[in-house]
């Protein structure tokens, strides 16, 4: 059940990818636009081996960055801005390295929160933020990232070697946790505006 979750939303946030990628071909300065790229590709991130999700999240800051220089005041943009460095952060090992994202995603949640004080969503995320670098120091000292980072995509080959892979890569779906979920929220709704078929309900 959970496997045909995640195949939905790898195939939804695909053609969302691509869709955002051919509306940009047409409207380069469509900040609505951008930031439903960058959110779909912070999604499909999560499906990657680790050096290709730091590269997906790269090119996700790059067109938040973007959809900020058309409108620096959108909350949503700069709230994603936030998730994406966390999820930087905690794919990096080098703890000062991984420090520099966390102050970065700090910085871009208190800006979401300044713009919409109201929302719950973005304090959390301000809230949990905080906590952030704590609990990086954790999962390093024990080991688990290192183990996580070397890990690459799971191959066809089963035994011992595929169940580790298995847990390193859970090990993955679990930091990325609620970044991913808040973000594919946005996602969901954001695309379902855009007159595009209804997408399957989102996993809870």
């Amino acid at each position: 059940m959970d496997m045909q979750n995640d195949f939905d939303r790898l195939l939804f946030f695909e053609h969302a990818r691509k869709t955002a990628e051919a509306t940009y071909a047409k409207s380069p300065l469509d900040a609505d636009n951008l930031t439903r790229w960058g959110g779909a590709l912070l999604e499909l991130s999560q499906f990657q081996s680790v050096p290709e999700s730091k590269k997906m999240i790269q090119d996700a800051i790059s067109k938040l960055e973007e959809a900020l220089q058309v409108n620096s005041t959108r909350h949503d943009t700069l709230w994603c801005l936030g998730n994406a460095h966390t999820s930087l952060a905690f794919l990096t090992l080098d703890q000062d390295e991984a420090k520099v994202y966390f102050d970065k995603a700090t910085s871009y949640f208190e800006q979401a929160v300044a713009e919409d004080p109201g929302n719950e969503l973005y304090a959390k995320s301000l809230e949990v933020a905080a906590k952030a670098p704590e609990i990086h120091k954790e999962i390093h000292k024990s080991g688990l990232a290192q183990e996580a980072v070397a890990a690459g995509p799971s191959s066809s080959s089963g035994g011992m070697k595929s169940s580790k892979k298995k847990k390193t890569s859970d090990l993955k779906y679990d930091i990325f946790g609620w970044i991913i979920l808040a973000v594919g929220i946005v996602a969901w709704v954001g695309f379902a505006k855009t007159h595009m078929p209804p997408p399957p309900p989102p996993p809870r």
